[in-house]
């Protein structure tokens, strides 16, 4: 049975403005649902998975509903918070969305100078099954170096005994394609603090830039340029669990 949430509470927790704004906007006629004007915002609307494509606000489609998965080409020089100063991820969204409950959350982080896929999600379910240690979601990294690699990179990450410095706990094995002598791709599991930089960095190498550019199977399609993002839909989701998209380690 579709659940039914009533118009002021619905728009409100989707970012459009307190109760007594929503009200204001159904008086004068500015939310229109399959063509008629909806003028009591205490009215009852049910959650059916198109009700974007039937209601405008001021002429505008409404916003996706709560269940909200974006991807986005995380560009450098902006951070994954709600609360650390500078540029935040969040400000490439419509500043609404920033009003939104339940509220839009990084899933993971990429630190501020790494660039590339980064997903957003307010399902929490959906965010656990990602990042959860078991589910095994691979993570795929494009790194341009300092110096030329020494060879030995490829055996070090694999045997999943490279230890990180300060940590006790070895990796888990990771899988490094060489591109040339100064950029590899690397695929990890975890999601240490900086890992791929530390992991160049234990074995004496420096990590000059860095891009993510794979989660699971889900890659950053080619039309997204820095900065820009959509909303994510089934198959997108589906990709990210693709059983082809191993993980470093586990067999075919």
């Amino acid at each position: 049975m579709t659940k039914a949430i009533r118009l002021d509470k619905l728009l409100a927790n989707m970012g459009y403005g307190s109760r007594r704004e929503i009200q204001i906007l159904a008086r004068s006629g500015r939310i229109v649902f399959d063509g008629s004007e909806l003028r009591k915002a205490d009215d009852r609307i049910a959650l059916d998975a198109d009700l974007p494509e039937r209601m405008e606000i001021d002429g505008e489609p409404l916003d996706p509903l709560p269940g909200l998965c974006l991807m986005l080409n995380k560009p450098e020089g902006v951070t994954c918070s709600h609360k650390e100063a500078g540029p935040l991820v969040y400000s490439l969204l419509p500043e609404r969305w920033r009003r939104r409950d339940p509220a839009l959350s990084t899933v993971g982080r990429l630190d501020k100078e790494t660039s590339g896929l980064l997903l957003l999600t307010d399902d929490g379910t959906l965010l656990h099954r990602i990042i959860s240690p078991k589910n095994h979601v691979a993570k795929r990294y494009v790194a341009t170096l300092a110096r030329p690699l020494r060879g030995d990179e490829a055996d070090a990450f694999a045997a999943g005994t490279l230890m990180l410095e300060g940590e006790d706990k070895p990796l888990a094995p990771a899988a490094l394609e060489v591109v040339s002598e100064t950029e590899a791709r690397l695929t990890i599991t975890e999601g240490r603090y900086h890992q791929v930089r530390r992991m160049f960095a234990a074995l004496g190498n420096h990590v000059e830039t860095l891009h993510r550019d794979r989660i699971g199977g889900l890659d950053v399609p080619e039309h997204l340029g820095p900065g820009e993002w959509r909303v994510m839909g089934e198959a997108d989701i589906d990709r990210i669990f693709d059983a082809k998209a191993q993980a470093p380690g586990d067999e075919a």
